[in-house]
């Protein structure tokens, strides 16, 4: 057992992304400071994950924005609350103590104790879904990635975008737009057909195969080739079969992230399909001071929308108030109005 004293805390969100972050600010208006765990290395999510340059258009309010401006403009919301940041972690034990309190284990070896609990885990936590070839684990960091932080830092390489779905053509399309762009790019898939929900993006992507800033190479990775220590080449078969050679200087493996619900199946909560189990009114579990919202629950009439996750966050805080306060009237308050909320936002009063 580890001789650390746990985090005691009134709440404790499990999941930083959209609706993780809006909980932390609804909590903050009820006077509720956060303690937030995620097992990326970020704030955001699948947002910032997948798709941190594309549009939404859904948000109340912003006509238009990208997954990152909503996820830098949240941040900002939340800024006032401070809430402590526990990123790079994910849940792995969660139990009920004998004084009603949850306690919640993570892999860091983190442990905490929290009167309430969120999970805003999306629909799990995402691991990048990895090429299985051997002994590929070698070139890992250094030439092999499986994430895009920074475009500029392949200036004058010759890069290896693997896949052909939304995800690869955001990557291949960011390299091309970088102000240092590689002096290589191909984009490898395992068919001629590019999968895309962006037309735009599809169409763009299309076009720069045929002006050949891109190269589309058809294939499916067999083995790696090396010398000296360094990736030098993916050995491929094409569409016919014939072994071909691909050389490259970096791989950015892009076949997207895949969700595992992981330990949270096993918490004994009432689930449907993958899902926890929720009453519409308050988005609390099958077990009393547990909440969940976002892609994590169901309910009758659940739509995933990140609206929604902001919807169901509120909900959360008036009923997550209730439970930590149960002697205080809590009446509804508008930061237009409220003294109070203006204080715990740091704003003058109006």
């Amino acid at each position: 057992m580890s001789d650390i004293a746990p985090i005691e805390t009134d709440a404790l969100v499990i999941g930083a992304g959209p609706a993780g972050l809006w909980q932390v600010f609804q909590l903050g208006l009820q006077g509720i400071a956060a303690q937030v765990i995620d097992a990326l290395p970020h704030l955001g999510g699948q947002l910032a994950e997948l798709y941190p340059d594309k549009p939404i258009y859904d948000i109340p309010g912003l006509p238009v924005c990208t997954g990152r401006e909503l996820v830098q403009r949240l941040q900002q919301q939340v800024r006032p609350f401070a809430p402590t940041l526990h990123l790079g972690q994910s849940v792995t034990t969660l139990q009920r103590e004998a004084d009603q309190r949850w306690r919640v284990g993570t892999s860091a070896g983190t442990t905490f104790l929290a009167r309430t609990v969120f999970i805003a885990a999306g629909v799990g936590a995402f691991q990048p879904k990895r090429l299985k070839l051997e002994g590929i684990e070698a070139f890992e960091p250094a030439q092999v990635q499986h994430r895009l932080d920074d475009p500029a830092a392949f200036a004058g390489r010759h890069v290896v975008v693997h896949g052909g779905d939304d995800l690869a053509i955001d990557w291949a399309l960011r390299l091309l737009d970088s102000p240092a762009p590689p002096a290589r790019l191909s984009l490898l898939h395992r068919r001629e057909v590019l999968g895309s929900d962006d037309p735009a993006a599809l169409e763009r992507v299309q076009a720069a195969i045929a002006a050949g800033r891109i190269a589309l190479v058809v294939g499916q990775p067999t083995g790696l080739r090396a010398q000296a220590g360094r990736l030098q080449a993916l050995e491929l078969l094409d569409p016919q079969g014939l072994p071909q050679t691909l050389a490259l200087d970096h791989l950015l493996v892009a076949l997207g992230l895949s969700p595992r619900l992981g330990p949270v199946a096993d918490w004994g909560l009432a689930m449907e399909r993958k899902q926890l189990v929720v009453q519409p009114e308050s988005c609390e579990t099958s077990e009393a001071g547990l909440f969940a919202v976002g892609d994590i629950n169901t309910y009758p009439g659940k739509k995933k929308l990140i609206l929604c996750g902001f919807h169901e966050a509120t909900l959360a805080a008036f009923a997550a108030a209730a439970v930590l306060r149960p002697d205080e009237r809590l009446p509804l308050q508008y930061t237009t109005t409220s003294p109070r909320l203006k204080r715990l936002l740091g704003v003058a009063p109006g």
